[in-house]
């Protein structure tokens, strides 16, 4: 019942911007917290960003800080991320996730087993 689409995943050169979007249906996001992950090649999925259900708290990974923005449009049932200044390093599929419950810590919002929904991914190649 619950479909989480990413989009905007793309071909992109080094230092360039992408922006990914997420839709969920079937949920209200307002009261989850949403996470972006990213799975490489030969690699574990990783945490990337997270952005709790007021949209008042963002978490990032050390990895993007500064880098990376997740914003939040709960009335349109959406999340972004906003990705600058990429890497090579950042190539990988990135899959939108909502959360389990509306209480998550800091560390909860970081695992992956604390999300329930996910979506089918979308593959952001960085070239060099």
């Amino acid at each position: 019942q619950v479909q989480v689409v990413e989009s905007g995943g793309g071909l992109v050169q080094a230092g360039g911007s992408l922006r990914l979007s997420c839709a969920v249906s079937g949920r209200t996001i307002s009261t989850y917290a949403m996470g972006w992950f990213r799975q490489a090649p030969g690699k574990e999925r990783e945490f990337v960003a997270a952005k709790n259900y007021s949209g008042r708290n963002a978490y990032y990974a050390d990895s993007v800080q500064g880098r990376f923005t997740v914003t939040r449009d709960n009335a349109n049932n959406r999340v972004f991320l906003q990705m600058n200044d990429l890497r090579p390093e950042d190539t990988a599929v990135y899959f939108c996730a909502c959360g389990k419950t509306r209480f998550m810590s800091t560390l909860m919002m970081r695992s992956r087993n604390e999300y329930d929904y996910w979506g089918q991914g979308t593959q952001v190649t960085v070239s060099s």
